[in-house]
């Protein structure tokens, strides 16, 4: 058992201790690595017991994989990441699923994007905080995507539910802050990954042509850390996006609308 890092000075990674879920492959892999370079010491977790061990290997950290959603798997995960780390300085509820489909989706879909994607956080959240607010300092990394800040066409379960994931890490910023927790929403729009592809159609027109590789996201995850900020944009043209829906919600939902209407004359939606 490695001892714990502590809170550490603002921004620094070095010797802290962070758990990244969802990390056997794209943007948790790529977050992995990038907190290993930066001198963390990085607890590997995903579903895929042989990824996670491969993510681990590659960046000298440990893999602990399992289920970090339900509440009987986060309370493993936490328990044995502490056994590894100590404690554990950096949580990045990154695991996600994307089910499509509207309110046609089937009850299932619903129900699992409300518990790895807004669940696990809260989950999480409630097991991390007593000793975070006990010696002052912890941080919160949630991985929400931008349609947590504007919707997912294609996709009802996956937007309500990213919402909710921004909702929660707003809420833990606005109560904690003062108390040293730092919390930070990370809301790109498309990423090369797996979750992009199993899109299909829908997400190659609306976004493949502006999509980056997980390795900037997780370069404007740092860059957020060292600044302090709570929003991640990783495609900084989502501001105005999101400024438009919250100054002129009629003129942004007629804009969304509109792709809609073109996605489904194209038989893609």
């Amino acid at each position: 058992m490695s001892p714990a890092a502590g809170p550490g000075p603002e921004g620094s990674l070095a010797g802290q201790g962070v758990v990244v879920t969802g990390a056997g492959r794209g943007i948790g892999a790529a977050l992995a690595r990038a907190f290993a370079a930066a001198g963390a010491r990085v607890v590997v977790n995903d579903l895929d017991a042989e990824a996670a061990a491969a993510v681990a290997e590659e960046c000298g950290g440990t893999a602990v994989p399992g289920d970090a959603a339900g509440e009987a798997g986060v309370e493993a995960l936490v328990g044995r990441a502490r056994a590894v780390l100590g404690e554990i300085d950096v949580w990045c509820a990154n695991a996600g699923v994307a089910p499509l489909g509207g309110a046609d989706a089937p009850a299932s879909a619903w129900s699992t994007a409300w518990e790895v994607n807004v669940l696990a956080h809260v989950r999480a959240a409630d097991r991390l905080l007593p000793r975070w607010l006990e010696r002052g300092g912890g941080r919160f990394i949630a991985t929400v995507s931008a349609a947590g800040l504007l919707t997912s066409l294609g996709s009802a379960p996956y937007a309500v539910s990213k919402h909710g994931a921004l909702a929660f890490a707003e809420w833990l910023s606005a109560t904690y802050r003062h108390r040293g927790l730092r919390v930070h929403a990370v809301c790109p729009q498309g990423v090369r990954t797996d979750m992009l592809t199993a899109t299909g159609a829908m997400g190659e027109a609306l976004l493949a042509p502006t999509a980056i590789e997980a390795e900037e996201v997780a370069t404007s995850v740092l860059a957020a850390v060292r600044e302090e900020r709570f929003l991640v944009l990783p495609h900084p043209e989502v501001a105005d996006y999101y400024a438009v829906r919250a100054t002129d919600p009629d003129r942004w939902i007629a804009g969304m609308n509109r792709l809609q209407q073109g996605l489904e004359r194209k038989g893609e939606a």
